[in-house]
Parts: C-alpha cells; structure tokens; sequence
C-alpha cells in the first residue's frame, strides 16, 4: 500500500512507531543519547551488527522520521539530515572529494556555496569549474579526469533559471560523475530531480520545508552507498540536526503541498503583475511564458515556486527606494517563509561575489528578489505596486 499512496498522504502518514503511550502525533524525543540492556547489546549496537539509535549525533527518532518522509518525496533510498542547508552542501561535499578532485558546477549558484567552492576548497586541492546555465553545450568540455561531481541548482538563486536536469543527468551518466542537485527552491513537491538522473539531492530544510521561519535545517538524500559516505564522514564531524528541529520539519512536511500550491499561485499573479508595470525593467519566474526556460520548467516541475525575480527601472538608486517603501513585505534574506520577503542579493546573499561574478550569472545592483508568501495576493501586489510608486 505504501508504494501507491500519494504525496500528500505520504507527507501526513509516514510516521515514526507509537510508543506503549498510544500518541497519535509522533512526539519529540529530546535525548542525547539512548541506553542499552546489557553489555552485548551495547556491544552489537557499536559495532552496528542492530539497526538502533545510539547517540543523537548519529541518529534519533524525530530525524530518523523527517528523513523517510523527504526519501518518499523525492523518491530516494536513503538520507542524512543536517543542522543547515550550508551543513549539507558541505558535509556532502567533503564526504564524497578527495584532494585533486574536480567539480563542475552551474555559475549560478547560492553565494555561500560558491564561497565554499571558490575560497575554502583550493585549500584541499579541490578545484571548480563553472558553465553558464545558457550554455549546457559547454558543460562536457569541462570534465577531466579528475572530476566527480556534476553540480547545479534549479531553479537557480536569485535568478530563478531552469536548467534541464534530464540532460545533466545524461551528461554525468556518459562521464561517470556523481549528479547532485540543489532542489531547495522548488521542493520535493514541485520537482524530483532524482527522476531525472540526479544521485543526490539537497535541501535548505530552512526554506520552504519549515514554511515558517522557525528553524535552521539541511537534508541530504539519495543513493544507499553515497548517503552512506555522508552519514560517516556526518557522524564523526558532528553537524546533525537537533530532535526538536527535526519534529517541527516533520510537522512542516504535512501541509507542505497546500502551501507551496499557495505559494506558487501567489507568485504567478504577482510576477503576471509585474510584466506589465510600467517601472519594471525585466521580470523573471518560471511559469511565466516569457521565462526563458519555461518550457524546461513545465516539462520537469509541477509549479512555478515561490520566488520572483525582477528589476525596477533606474538602477540603484530606483531599488533602494523600492526597499525603503516596502510596508508589508518583510526585508528579509530568507525565502520560503509564510511572509512575503523582498532582498536585495547583490548587498545580502550574493555580496560575497565580485560585481563581474554576479553579473556572470545575472544579478544586477537593481535586481530584486521576492519570495512571495501565503498572504493575499491582493495585498501583496498593493504594497509592490506602492513601493514602485503607483
């Protein structure tokens, strides 16, 4: 029965085994550590002869529940959960390189990813590649033998592009790379990139996941051997998610087809809005047909995602007025939130990159980024449309 119930149900069912207390919400088990009934248990247990929680660093309950409900979703044999998105971009990472090491990776990527690439990772012999998200046709000329990571969000952060997963997928099949995929801006609900050839996929559990703004979290999952590396290299290093995280997100999974359905409707009106303004120089998201990758997008997502991409007319200084005429809109670095959030990436999440990096993947100084929220569309499109000076 579990193999054909769908993804809502999947979200709401999979839960961890009631204990002799009969709870029907699963509840959080805020221990560091578990106990053992005799020496041989304890014994078998370490040397991982029993499948069984030994210490909340390696597994524990409410994450144990967390990762099978997102392994569901994207349709993934196996996971390892994080204390943050960041934890696991770099925890998946170091598990899995090796000095000498090459990655190829899209141009397009979060800063602090393309902070760890860039400024952290030479100092282990790893080196990065990057191709732009126009350019698939250049990715192959990037591999050498020394590469084994092909690497890329989509849709891409700020920038919303959409890159075709299917083709990477066959790209790093031909190379023998492994494929990982940052899906955190569409979630498991909008996009499976594993069906398209991705062996690992990411989340910022943070985003969409949480819905909220409550919590910090970070997923990994995908192949049994691969995850298998992380949960070791994870396991010693210690960047696992705490039980309470864990349960809120497990809470969060439940409604997060209803919310993201919210989301997506929201953000589709209001960058439909915005085409049309006449104080917006260019606006991008991918459901809009003038996205271009929206035929990409409508072959491999459900819906559009929450985050809209645009540009006020007048640079800079046309932007920092935007901003400081918000009312409603939170000024936030977030996204994924219940609240709509306006950002500013090239000041904020992107600041770390040169003016020229940014530009290579298509942050302008007036580029504006909405993650737009559950409240009513009507209310968000009056206070974008004040803030532009309508």
């Amino acid at each position: 029965m579990g193999k054909t119930r769908k993804f809502e149900t999947e979200a709401i069912r999979t839960q961890i085994e009631r204990t002799q207390f009969l709870e029907h919400s699963a509840p959080m088990y805020l221990t560091s550590s578990f106990v053992f009934d005799d020496a041989e248990d304890m014994r078998a247990s370490f040397a991982e002869e029993k499948d069984r929680n030994i210490y909340s660093r390696y597994s524990n309950p409410n994450s144990s529940e967390f990762i099978e409900k997102v392994c569901k979703m994207e349709g993934a044999e196996s996971g390892f959960a994080f204390a943050s998105g960041m934890a696991a971009v770099y925890s998946t990472f170091m598990a899995l390189l090796e000095s000498g090491d090459h990655i190829v990776s899209s141009k397009s990527i979060f800063g602090s990813t393309h902070s760890l690439f860039t400024n952290f990772f030479p100092k282990w012999n790893i080196s990065t590649s990057y191709f732009d998200v126009n350019d698939l046709a250049s990715v192959e000329s990037l591999i050498t033998p020394k590469t084994k990571i092909l690497y890329a969000e989509s849709p891409t952060n700020p920038g919303v592009d959409v890159l075709d997963l299917e083709l990477l997928g066959k790209i790093a099949k031909k190379h023998g790379l492994i494929f990982i995929i940052d899906n955190c801006f569409a979630s498991p609900y909008l996009q499976q990139p594993i069906k398209f050839g991705a062996d690992l996929v990411i989340h910022s559990g943070t985003k969409l996941m949480d819905g909220q703004g409550r919590v910090l979290a970070g997923i990994t999952v995908g192949k049994d051997d691969l995850v298998d590396k992380v949960y070791r290299f994870s396991r010693i290093t210690g960047p696992a998610l705490s039980p309470f995280n864990a349960w809120v997100l497990s809470k969060s999974l439940e409604t997060l087809s209803i919310r993201v359905d919210r989301h997506c409707s929201n953000a589709l009106a209001l960058a439909t809005f915005l085409e049309s303004h006449a104080e917006i120089a260019w606006v991008k998201y991918p459901f809009l047909k003038s996205h271009p990758q929206y035929e990409i997008a409508k072959k491999q997502m459900k819906a559009g995602g929450c985050v809209v991409a645009f540009e006020v007319k007048g640079g800079l200084e046309a932007g920092r007025r935007f901003f400081d005429r918000i009312k409603l809109l939170s000024l936030s670095a977030n996204l994924g939130d219940s609240r709509s959030i306006v950002t500013h990436p090239a000041s904020t999440t992107h600041s770390k990159l040169s003016s020229d990096e940014r530009l290579a993947v298509g942050i302008t100084d007036g580029m504006v980024r909405v993650s737009v929220g559950l409240e009513h569309i009507d209310d968000i499109v009056a206070d974008v449309d004040q803030a532009l000076g309508g």
